[in-house]
């Protein structure tokens, strides 16, 4: 067998073969362990896909008609194994049960097809392909492929959003857990879901195949990226984000018509904002004080890697009166209220007569900061000018 060893080929068998390399190595990882391996399931579905590019562009179908259908496809797993991916990323607690089987049923069914045709002699495959496959099965699991792809993927957006709002409010340092990467690829993945779209729309309107197709070559550089970017993501043990199920709100039964109840003067009325405000939780002073002595007092803002649950642990408060309290009394988020804190210790430091003695890396690093990185972007958000320029 002759392969043409186009860039375009060299380029795929090369991401294959990566692919396989880092999916072994995420697989055997000890940190991140369940998210890791949904992300080599992930690559390795996506590879068996490219292979059968690969097999195309190099002519190998061409070459040996027995090789039809060697590639077995699992492509309606790519968007739950993606989904589960950012879920357990997310939360150490997360557990894959039983339950959670039912988003992958489509893609067992399309697994069984394959590999009972893969069993089956050349001439069964070749009649399945002609009568049944492309004008029936190909369509249903290419255009199904991409609504599931599509579906996943709002799904992951919508819940690494709620992640990021919580991460501020749980951790004083979110420079490796705010998962930018991974934002990143999920509006890659939204790329290759448009240009998937405009494949099905040629192919079912226009009866062109394989005509502008480029989800192989983006397929490729995504699936690079993740083995790049998958094996370098930091321990998300600490992080612990379960995104609560709004409770739904029964039908209140309906009541009689009735004229409005006359309102003292100066009191307000019952629809208006200051009536509102007066029906807000009322701020626990007591809590506010304890908080406020473990931040100011006690100095828990040195701790570079200080989180809500320590918080909680250091002062015998529930995490989530600590945040409620935090966001009312303070007006911030318990990432900025712990980061303002370390600001203001920089800027004492470097008042003091003998700052000049430190550097500003050492002042930052004694300040509760972790890194320079860290230390110059949030200082220049908290006073508007690097730290440079502020010394």
């Amino acid at each position: 067998m002759q392969i043409p060893f186009t860039p375009l080929v060299l380029l795929l068998w090369a991401v294959v073969a990566q692919a396989l390399l880092a999916a072994g190595l995420l697989w055997a990882a000890p940190a991140n362990r369940l998210p890791n391996r949904f992300l080599a399931l992930l690559m390795l579905s996506l590879a068996l896909w490219l292979l059968d590019g690969f097999f195309r562009v190099a002519n190998v179908y061409g070459q040996n008609p027995e090789w039809y259908f060697v590639p077995i496809y699992y492509s309606f797993a790519f968007g739950p194994l993606l989904y589960f991916y950012v879920r357990s990323l997310i939360n150490h607690n997360f557990r894959f049960t039983r339950g959670h089987l039912v988003h992958f049923g489509p893609v067992l069914v399309q697994a069984g097809l394959y590999w009972w045709l893969r069993l089956q002699p050349y001439a069964t495959r070749l009649w399945f392909w002609q009568q049944v496959h492309r004008p029936v099965t190909y369509r249903l699991e290419f255009v199904g492929t991409w609504i599931s792809l599509a579906v996943y993927l709002l799904l992951s957006l919508q819940l690494l959003r709620r992640y990021r709002h919580w991460l501020t409010d749980n951790f004083s340092e979110v420079s490796r857990l705010r998962l930018q990467w991974l934002r990143v690829l999920l509006v890659a993945v939204g790329v290759v879901s448009l240009q998937w779209l405009l494949e099905v729309v040629l192919r079912e309107f226009f009866g062109l195949y394989y005509e502008y197709d480029y989800s192989t070559e983006l397929l490729g550089v995504m699936l690079f990226l993740i083995g790049i970017v998958g094996l370098r993501q930091a321990d998300m043990r600490a992080v612990r984000f379960e995104p609560e199920a709004p409770e739904p709100a029964l039908p209140a039964p309906p009541e009689p018509a009735a004229a409005p109840a006359a309102v003292p003067s100066g009191q307000p009325r019952p629809d208006t904002p200051a009536a509102n405000e007066a029906l807000a939780p009322a701020l626990n002073e007591a809590a506010l004080h304890r908080i406020r002595q473990a931040l100011e007092e006690e100095q828990l803002y040195l701790n570079p890697t200080l989180t809500l649950a320590e918080l909680a642990a250091h002062t015998g408060l529930a995490p989530r009166l600590i945040s409620a309290t935090v966001n009312q009394g303070f007006g911030q988020s318990f990432n900025d209220v712990v980061n303002g804190l370390r600001v203001a210790e920089v800027k004492r430091r470097l008042a003091a007569p003998d700052a000049q003695r430190f550097t500003l890396l050492g002042i930052a690093l004694e300040s509760g900061f972790n890194s320079k990185t860290t230390f110059n972007r949030i200082f220049k958000q908290f006073t508007g000018v690097a730290p440079r320029e502020w010394r």
